[in-house]
């Protein structure tokens, strides 16, 4: 048994979705099984002895890809607690404990945590900024998502749509979700080629509005086809608007592309642009970091925005009104210590607003033409190392801190992690801008993700409800990855603002 489930069932269903190693041909299909039908984790828990007697490496990898795969939907992404416990116990122990329902303090024991005041009753036992209480709250997120079956299913469809799971630990993983630090992804699901992710040639994220003008459209597709003749792939969100025609310009230069989706790869969205993500996963990758099944939401795009920003050398953003979703990426690749460039519009156009703010508050570069994308990623042409010099070093990774001090909040919806230096790992080497260039380029991060920050439960609730089902507290807070307790204290925060309401069968989104 492993984890409570058949081993042959878990380890064909890993082989199935597990990366082949360069000219294998394609994993074997998942073999059918007696259906699931319930919380078969809960009523046959696996002991922690069924990993530590598996002699074989291929079935610990095997059970660590479907550990992998069970974290990304049982934790929401951005859970920052989910990231602490899987990073320093990995992914396959801390599931197990999780099926075990170990209890906080045996949580914060496995993590190698210190009673910080053992004489005073209740003390807080901290491990980087993690208490007792923050453990708990997650638990009460993460145990109603602990059902086996959504776990098979999720594996079984990735199989169906040939998708792979990529996980840390794989050699095809890319270095700047490391940058992320506990809020990077447990996994990428990838639907197309792998090796597209990670593009040799770095990734140069083009996003902007979908409701894009002419001059956008006609920008995006300037750049990224020339980007893409230079030998970088185009990444973007699939969107409308300037995502859409970043994409198709790429594939008309015969580039490569990747776009990231807020939920699964199996369900493509939006739905007018199936054609188009089915070019792109052909010629590049579709990649989410939730598995197969999983619906996108609001919450979800906007932690979809770190991936986006964290796997690309640059960040361009092309059109972008005062509340552009793209605001939120250019945020992550500030804090990030990417490069961050933005494309000029009219003046009166309300939707370069958001570029001619980045422009002229926020350290962003002008771009006009590829060989300015270009530019910021290599920096000036006569500063550029010749195919003789040696290949500089690799810049350190920015060091993100994790202490008591800096706690981690205990519905685990941090939607980025703390601004860093732009210098600290921007390729060009230009590490010698100004404290106030660094603080600048913090700010938008802080600006644009301020409301995800301060009410992102606000906002997972409101995705989990609808106008015309009733559902319980208990069913939003599974939908919304939340505890109860919290998806009570924002209902009724809601319940004032006015934008839901309470019937004798549940709560649903207001119809005002």
């Amino acid at each position: 048994m492993l984890f409570g489930l058949d081993r042959s069932l878990v380890l064909t269903l890993a082989r199935a979705v597990a990366v082949p190693p360069a000219g294998a041909g394609a994993p074997p299909p998942a073999a059918s099984a007696t259906p699931l039908t319930g919380d078969e984790w809960a009523s046959a828990p696996s002991s922690s002895s069924d990993l530590a007697d598996d002699s074989s490496s291929e079935e610990a990898s095997g059970a660590s890809l479907f550990a992998a795969a069970a974290w990304s939907g049982i934790a929401e992404p951005g859970d920052s607690v989910a990231g602490l416990v899987v990073a320093a116990l990995g992914a396959d122990r801390a599931l197990t404990m999780l099926i075990d329902r170990a209890e906080p303090a045996q949580w914060l024991a496995a993590l190698g945590a210190e009673v910080s005041d053992p004489d005073q009753a209740g003390g807080r036992i901290e491990h980087e900024g993690v208490t007792a209480e923050v453990v708990g709250a997650a638990l009460e997120r993460w145990r109603p998502r602990v059902v086996s079956r959504v776990v098979v299913g999720s594996l079984r469809s990735a199989a169906r749509f040939e998708a792979r799971l990529l996980t840390p630990e794989h050699p095809l993983w890319p270095e700047g979700c490391r940058d992320l630090d506990l809020h990077a992804p447990h996994a990428l699901w990838v639907r197309g080629n792998v090796r597209a992710v990670d593009h040799p040639g770095g990734g140069i994220a083009i996003v902007g509005s979908r409701d894009a003008t002419n001059y956008g459209e006609h920008v995006a597709m300037e750049l990224s086809a020339g980007v893409s003749d230079r030998g970088f792939s185009v990444v973007s969100g699939g969107a409308y608007g300037i995502d859409g025609m970043a994409h198709r310009a790429a594939l008309v230069s015969s580039g490569t592309t990747v776009a990231f989706l807020a939920g699964g790869v199996d369900r493509l969205y939006p739905a007018a642009h199936h054609d188009l993500l089915l070019r792109i996963a052909a010629r590049g990758a579709v990649v989410s970091e939730l598995p197969c099944g999983a619906s996108p939401t609001k919450w979800r795009f906007l932690q979809r925005n770190r991936l986006i920003a964290a796997i690309t050398r640059a960040t361009v953003v092309v059109e972008a009104g005062h509340r552009s979703g793209s605001l939120n990426t250019a945020g992550h690749a500030a804090a990030l210590g990417r490069p961050l460039g933005a494309v000029p519009g009219p003046v009166t156009s309300v939707t370069s607003a958001g570029c001619h703010r980045l422009l002229r508050e926020y350290d962003a570069t002008c771009v006009t033409s590829p060989a300015d994308v270009v530019e910021l990623v290599l920096g000036p042409a006569a500063a550029r190392p010749s195919l003789f010099d040696p290949p500089p070093p690799r810049p350190p990774r920015p060091s993100l801190p994790r202490s008591p001090s800096s706690p981690v909040r205990e519905d685990g919806a941090k939607a980025a992690p703390p601004p860093v230096t732009l210098g600290a790992s921007t390729p060009s080497g230009d590490s010698d801008r100004t404290s106030a260039d660094a603080s600048s380029s913090a700010s938008v991060a802080s600006a644009s993700e301020a409301s995800a920050v301060d009410d992102g439960a606000e906002v997972r609730v409101l995705d989990a409800l609808t106008r015309r089902s009733r559902r319980s507290p208990s069913d939003v807070a599974v939908r919304a990855g939340l505890s109860v307790r919290a998806v009570e204290a924002a209902l009724g925060v809601l319940l004032l603002e006015g934008r839901v309401e309470e019937t004798e069968t549940g709560w649903r989104r207001s119809r005002a």
